[in-house]
């Protein structure tokens, strides 16, 4: 089930944020700095106020998230226990029909898992540049446009 976020799942939120992150961003050495306490702050103060958030949940545990402010989708991420087995398909689809007319983002280009998925899910590259900082490495922007798929 797909459902919008409430205060109270910031906790589990974060710690999918913070564990996925560990795993797949060795190439992020602030990342990998992060502690819970921080991902958490970091989420509240920086994702909350900005992005509409909801979550997958499957028997009362949440996998998987989604931040998206109109058609960009900021994080989409899921429990490292919970991957290849849908959620972030699932994730990805409720963000295409909340807006059927074409959504984007930005990965990291070393961020080889991510972009096989959005790639697979007909999102196409459509620039190279560098992220924001801290991160300032190598990022792709990604675009869907149901026309192109």
């Amino acid at each position: 089930m797909i459902r919008k976020m409430n205060k109270s799942d910031e906790n589990r939120i974060a710690e999918i944020w913070l564990q996925s992150g560990l795993d797949e961003y060795t190439y992020l050495p602030d990342f990998q700095s992060l502690d819970f306490d921080q991902a958490l702050k970091i989420f509240r103060e920086v994702i909350v106020p900005d992005f509409d958030v909801w979550v997958e949940e499957s028997q009362n545990v949440i996998r998987g998230y989604l931040a998206v402010k109109g058609s960009y989708i900021d994080r989409l991420y899921v429990d490292p226990v919970s991957q290849r087995r849908g959620v972030g398909e699932a994730l990805l689809q409720h963000a295409k029909s909340m807006v059927p007319k074409g959504l984007e983002l930005r990965t990291h280009q070393k961020n080889h898992r991510a972009r096989k998925f959005y790639e697979k899910h007909n999102f196409r590259v459509t620039r190279y540049g560098i992220s924001p900082p801290p991160e300032s490495v190598p990022d792709v922007e990604y675009h869907w446009r149901p026309d192109e798929a």
